[in-house]
């Protein structure tokens, strides 16, 4: 019976574990346990455990068992009916196993002999430290010490991993691999709308409730195999990840029109199962493709989600889902559109010119007016004092007319060095593209270096941090500059790009255009699987603040002529029942995105959910004109583009005043 031994720590005290176990640069992929059910029925074949909440043993009782006595132990009793082990920090011998998968620092290993208690894992991760000499079949007992490891840090919101720091293990010889547990609906099905019922830290005890919550069902799981048969896509392969739902989507919930599923307030969509290549490469895959057949891997956590890693390449079968195209704009009809370049740069592969380029000439048919995000300076992500954007905008404008499109002409406000956020030295900013040969005429007011008979010519008056009024022009309201931003100064918009505010006529009529970025979505907020439930969502908090200043912009226009016609358009980062975009209609602007089917309204897919975080609004003025609005999905969906939002396009009949109407 051979034996080896290994050098016994855990995560806590190496922490440089999480550098070695990465499955590309800058992207740890800590390998989480998976609980297997092993050879017991599913959950829902135990009704009295299926249906019935478990109590989680509390923290508090971990530390008296750290200074115990080396106890023999068996993977279900270390994993326990909770998000933490109850022998944390204990020693535990001779827990038996045999190996599922195996990565460079450690191994998983699944009991084939579980127990009948469904809310138990029988898998768990062995922390080796160096490459195990063990390999997928081959049965072991493991002495070591049992460790909670957070990937990400303390800082992450995210939960911890259980595992065992090994200090032996003894190799018994050749056994077989139990059967992995099939999800969807003929196996284990995971709940479809509730991801954890109930308030607090759940790594401090509370109920577990593997059948009616998320986050429980899969910590249930925690490194076991699973199975997946015949898994649809619900998002692109995008950072080695594919988010994907079991049985082609059977028994799930809200799906768009495409294939993909739909994100709403209080749904999460905790059946979705996301994909991850740390054991094995996966394929490039769009919304709708599918995987044809069974993937098997081991349930794992990691950067604030649980996830499966296959241990083999799935099979891979195109959906040949197309990309959209909008109608083009009639005689009369201004197309106002939205589009994110996603930090465009003169350093940006000329493919990339050639995708956006196709995107406003074939996908939007040449809008009149685009309010567009992500448009870095002339150096990228240089940090070396350049703010300028000439370059980059040449180059989009020249890549457009090769597209065929027509000759596109460029106002935005370079920032101040280093003051809008994103990538330092990339200095991002929004702007308007726009045409002069439909009638429409952008309005500049006055020169960018000059300034107001009312402003004295000192620092003050640079465009970047001298904040735009309304004023009367003629009968109807215009702007002190153009463009200019709005509120530059005010600390909602520290960090983050600030909203700009163009005017334009179209045939005669005077419009005011808002194009914003608001803060995104991702940065601060508590990971939706994290240990925090429910999760806080500063960033809302923050949006919400950005959009009274423009509630407030949007009103003092309308005090200088109520029936003022007003565009706010571009990547809110929130969506149409979120109160950041409530606060905007609360002024009586229209969003537009509100107004579509459910199956249509989404800009964005993120980790598989589908939402509706870039808008177009209109003030009534113009509402009551007839118009038409469109999100044309052709890049959310499809993994070779590295933009994640749709653009987003309104054709408004400025002769006709009828209601609109929305498309898909």
């Amino acid at each position: 019976m051979p034996s080896f031994s290994v050098f016994g720590a855990d995560h806590e005290t190496i922490m440089e574990f999480g550098v070695a176990y990465t499955g590309g640069p800058g992207r740890p992929r800590r390998p989480r346990t998976v609980r297997a059910l092993g050879r017991i029925r599913a959950f829902g074949a135990f009704p009295a455990l299926a249906g019935a909440a478990i109590l989680a043993v509390p923290l508090g009782v971990v530390p008296s068992v750290a200074h115990a006595a080396p106890r023999p132990a068996r993977i279900h009793d270390v994993q326990g009916a909770a998000h933490v082990s109850p022998l944390k920090g204990a020693t535990v011998v001779g827990v038996p196993g045999v190996v599922t998968a195996v990565t460079g620092t450690g191994f998983w290993m699944q009991d084939p002999k579980p127990d009948r208690r469904a809310a138990t894992s029988e898998g768990i991760f062995v922390f080796t430290r160096s490459r195990p000499g063990v390999g997928p079949g081959e049965a072991v007992r493991v002495d070591g010490r049992v460790s909670e490891f957070r990937p990400g840090g303390a800082e992450s919101g995210g939960l911890t991993r259980t595992e065992i720091g090994a200090t032996k293990v003894e190799v018994a010889g050749r056994a077989t691999v139990p059967s992995p547990v099939l999800l969807g609906p003929k196996g284990v099905m995971p709940p479809t709308s509730v991801v954890k019922l109930g308030h607090g830290n759940v790594e401090r005890g509370g109920a577990f409730d593997p059948g009616r919550n998320g986050l429980d069902f899969y910590e249930a799981l925690e490194g076991m195999q699973v199975r997946l048969r015949d898994a649809v896509a619900v998002g692109p392969t995008r950072h080695g990840e594919l988010p994907v739902l079991p049985a082609g989507g059977a028994g799930a919930g809200t799906r768009t029109g495409r294939g993909g599923i739909l994100q709403r307030d209080g749904d999460a969509n905790p059946e979705r199962v996301v994909l991850d290549d740390a054991l094995a490469p996966l394929p490039v895959v769009n919304v709708g493709d599918r995987l044809p057949g069974d993937s098997v891997g081991v349930v794992d956590y990691s950067l604030g989600r649980f996830k499966v890693l296959p241990s083999a390449t799935p099979r891979h079968a195109a959906g040949g889902l197309p990309r959209e195209a909008t109608r083009a704009q009639r005689p009369g009809e201004l197309a106002i559109a939205t589009i994110g370049l996603g930090g465009l740069s003169p350093n940006t592969p000329r493919d990339r010119f050639r995708a956006l380029a196709a995107d406003i000439v074939e996908g939007l048919a040449s809008p009149d007016l685009i309010a567009v995000d992500g448009l870095q300076d002339n150096s990228g992500s240089a940090d070396d004092g350049i703010v300028a954007a000439d370059q980059t905008v040449a180059e989009l404008i020249t890549a457009i007319s090769a597209a065929g499109g027509p000759a596109y002409e460029w106002r935005s406000v370079e920032p101040r060095d280093n003051a809008d956020g994103g990538a330092k030295g990339s200095n991002p900013r929004v702007g308007f593209l726009f045409r002069t040969d439909r009638g429409l005429t952008f309005v500049d007011r006055p020169a960018q270096s000059g300034t107001l008979p009312d402003e004295p010519a000192t620092e003050e008056s640079d465009p970047a941090v001298t904040p735009v009024r309304a004023v009367a022009q003629g009968r109807t309201a215009g702007l002190s500059r153009s463009p200019g931003r709005i509120a530059p100064g005010d600390t909602v918009w520290s960090g983050t790009r600030k909203p700009l505010a163009g005017e334009v006529t179209w045939q005669g009529e005077r419009i005011i255009v808002v194009a914003g970025e608001w803060y995104p979505s991702t940065a601060d907020d508590e990971p939706l699987f994290g240990r925090a439930q429910p999760p806080q969502s500063p960033t809302r908090w923050r949006r919400d603040a950005q959009a009274k200043v423009v509630a407030g912009f949007v009103r003092s226009v309308q005090k200088v002529d109520r029936n003022a016609n007003v565009v706010v358009a571009g990547r809110l980062n929130d969506t149409p029942e979120s109160l950041p975009v409530q606060k905007l209609t609360e002024t009586g602007l229209t969003d537009l995105p509100a107004g579509l089917p459910p199956k249509d309204r989404y800009t964005a897919v993120t980790d598989g959910n589908a939402q509706a975080l870039d808008h177009i609004m209109l003030s009534e003025s113009l509402k009551r004109r007839k118009h038409e609005y469109d999100i044309v999905h052709r890049t959310a969906e499809y993994a070779d583009n590295p933009g994640e939002h749709d653009p987003t396009v309104v054709r408004i009949d400025l002769g006709k005043k009828t209601p609109g109407r929305t498309a898909g």
